[in-house]
């Protein structure tokens, strides 16, 4: 028997769970028409597969019509939903998990142009500013409808094989009848603070009465909205005290915050650069007051924290959602004392900043997550070891040579530079991205436990691949900033590269053009405006940097605005000129009509990259395959056969950004994927 505290059993009331790791309630957007089909079970069953004690899915499945998603949710409204519960919850308790499931109604937290085009409801007209509905104010016969709905939604839960149901009850409709400033109502639902509670208490009611007492029910909250005239640390006190006393519940989930900005929502969910564990201590104080078992998840990446969190008596279960969707088996590496072996959630939080952009949850550097069916997070031995050569030791190189080290090939790396990360390494000297560095920091430190030969500040020539003898070659070299693109005045302006590499001096009054849209161009800003530059950037886009999406550009703007940065969108940066000390940007616009001029003294271009394939294209007509991959063999999950050429002597592939600008993620899926099959 273990006496490591996150190993411990805990009984939640008739439940035992097997350890005190949990995943929260979180929606990835993998639903198909609403359902947990295939995918989703894949995805759920995998971290049950890792060990964790409860895992709990569903972030927001819609009770109620009117509750439309706004993204890729379950709708718990349906009854055809119950088979597919059922079949994802056997096959979760097949691997010893528990699992849970979240309900809600969004309230104003929707919007009205979704699903069937309902009125938004809500116990206000106040809109919500992150979906900017302007709610119809609830009345008494959709109070009672949604109460229905709210014990309809548990009977099926319970008829599919949950072990229970959480009540989301921060953001949503149960948190808008709580807080002061967005109930409007007169009694019974609206006033005082017994009033405002009603509804969440009648909720649980009907859900109680429906499910019976053999279901675990709980509550995820705000326990203080740190939102003047909202829900207050006080408040939210006496809050937990009630939901415990009422006899309905069997836990609380603490959060603290709000989220109806991007800018509350980050804070309630920090990304990378932020501080970990920010509400643990809040937690725990709730904990304290109500001696009532208390979940917890906020950036709670590393198992350490975890481990302080139950051993402190901070809470009973901590939650490492997004950690586990980088590493689903945190829990059997732990058991095997294998937690150096763990893959570093990094924060990047692509996962969830995806999903609010109407797109899939993925991790940035576990490309097996969300793609279970068809990538394995586990891989297999090869039939016939090979001799594999792999140039680059970016994330998309090191991917590769991790996943064929992994096969049990012979693997060597070549990079140009004295240290792997590529791009990565560049991104990392910025505080505010720093974690990003254990995207490298793992792969090297797997690479090395299988043996891998790496060979740097070795500019990998032809010749030097060739010598190596090599079974297949993978080309992972990269780009290198893309900055001719204007009508003339090219070799006036600099890479945001060259700002983040310190390989130019800031300029007094800087351009930034940035059409790439990623980070590279804020913070170059953000290093520019803090050496005391006066910055403007300036995009052709509708808005600016729409590649880091919503919850990463929090932080940013915190940064920026103070250093009082301009941000200028739909316009286009055309031509440079030289006047003097200074250089003439000359201003166009793709609307047309518009030509203008700004005088500055440094212009800064961020407009991706272009790949380094010098090399890939010297070794393709030595290659058997002559570069070629079959499309349909790669996304079928088999080894590559084109063999076009009979007097080639090896496979030739290139990866990454030597094919063509995109992302992390990318990088890291075209490595693991072309490599499983090696």
């Amino acid at each position: 028997m273990s006496n490591d505290p996150l190993l411990q059993p805990y009984q939640l009331k008739h439940l035992t769970l097997r350890n005190r790791i949990i995943v929260t309630s979180h929606e990835p957007a993998y639903p198909e028409d609403g359902m947990p089909k295939e995918r989703y079970r894949a995805y759920t069953v995998e971290r049950a597969k890792g060990g964790v004690a409860l895992t709990m899915t569903a972030g927001s499945a819609a009770v109620s019509r009117d509750s439309p998603p706004v993204f890729n949710n379950l709708l718990a409204y349906k009854d055809e939903i119950v088979p597919w519960i059922r079949d994802m919850t056997d096959a979760v308790h097949d691997q010893g998990a528990a699992i849970m499931i979240q309900l809600t109604h969004l309230g104003r937290r929707t919007r009205w142009d979704k699903g069937d085009w309902l009125p938004v409801v809500a116990p206000s007209h106040h809109r919500e500013a992150s979906h900017r509905a302007f709610p119809k104010k609830i009345e008494d016969w959709d109070i009672e409808r949604i109460i229905k709905d709210f014990a309809d939604a548990a009977e099926r839960m319970k008829a599919g094989g949950m072990d229970g149901v959480e009540l989301e009850a921060y953001g949503h409709l149960i948190d808008q009848f709580t807080s002061p400033l967005t109930n409007e109502l007169d009694g019974p639902y609206g006033g005082s603070l017994d009033n405002r509670l009603r509804f969440c208490f009648d909720v649980f009611r009907a859900m109680r009465k429906r499910a019976g007492d053999d279901f675990i029910l709980g509550v995820r909250y705000t326990a203080d909205e740190c939102l003047p005239g909202g829900t207050s640390k006080a408040e939210g006190l006496e809050i937990s005290k009630r939901l415990k006393q009422s006899g309905l519940i069997d836990y609380l989930n603490i959060i603290r915050g709000h989220i109806d900005t991007d800018a509350g929502l980050t804070d309630v969910i920090p990304i990378q650069g932020m501080a970990n564990a920010p509400h643990l201590d809040f937690a725990g104080e709730i904990r304290a007051a109500t001696n009532f078992p208390v979940f917890h998840a906020a950036k709670i990446p590393d198992v350490a924290t975890a481990r302080h969190a139950i051993a402190a008596g901070k809470v009973d279960m901590v939650g490492m959602t997004r950690a586990h969707m980088t590493d689903p088996h945190i829990v059997r590496k732990i058991i095997e004392k294998r937690e150096d072996d763990i893959r570093p959630c990094v924060g990047a939080n692509y996962c969830l900043d995806r999903i609010y952009q109407g797109g899939a949850a993925y991790c940035i550097h576990n490309a097996a997550t969300g793609r279970e069916l068809t990538m394995p997070h586990s891989i297999e031995k090869a039939d016939l070891r090979k001799k594999v050569v792999v140039v680059g030791a970016g994330p998309a190189g090191l991917e590769a040579a991790r996943v064929a080290g992994e096969r049990g090939h012979a693997v060597v790396v070549f990079e140009a530079a004295d240290d792997p990360g590529g791009q990565i390494r560049l991104t990392a000297q910025s505080e505010r991205r720093r974690e990003m560095i254990s995207i490298i920091d793992w792969r090297m430190g797997q690479c090395e436990k299988l043996a891998t030969t790496f060979h740097f500040n070795t500019w990998a020539e032809a010749d030097v691949v060739l010598a190596e003898n090599p079974d297949v070659v993978i080309i992972a070299t990269g780009g290198i900033p893309h900055t001719e693109i204007l009508s003339k005045g090219n070799e006036l302006v600099v890479s945001a590269w060259d700002v983040l590499s310190g390989d130019v001096k800031p300029g007094a009054n800087v351009l930034i053009f940035d059409d790439a849209g990623d980070h590279a161009g804020l913070q170059a800003a953000e290093l520019l405006a803090a050496a005391g530059a006066k910055v403007e950037i300036m995009t052709p886009d509708r808005s600016f940097a729409p590649e880091v999406m919503a919850m990463n550009l929090v932080p940013y703007m915190r940064a920026l605005q103070k250093l009082d940065v301009t941000f200028t969108v739909t316009y286009r940066l055309e031509a440079a000129e030289r006047s003097g000390n200074q250089i003439i940007a000359h201003v166009g616009s793709d609307y047309g009509g518009v030509s203008k001029q700004r005088l500055v003294d440094q212009i800064v271009i961020n407009h991706g990259t272009i790949p380094l394939d010098e090399l890939y294209f010297e070794l393709k007509p030595l290659s058997s395959n002559l570069g070629e991959i079959s499309h349909d063999q790669l996304l079928a999950g088999k080894p590559q056969s084109i063999a076009s050429n009979p007097h080639g002597t090896f496979q030739l592939f290139r990866i990454g950004d030597a094919v063509a600008a995109r992302n992390t993620h990318a990088a890291v899926y075209d490595g693991l994927r072309i490599a499983k099959d090696i």
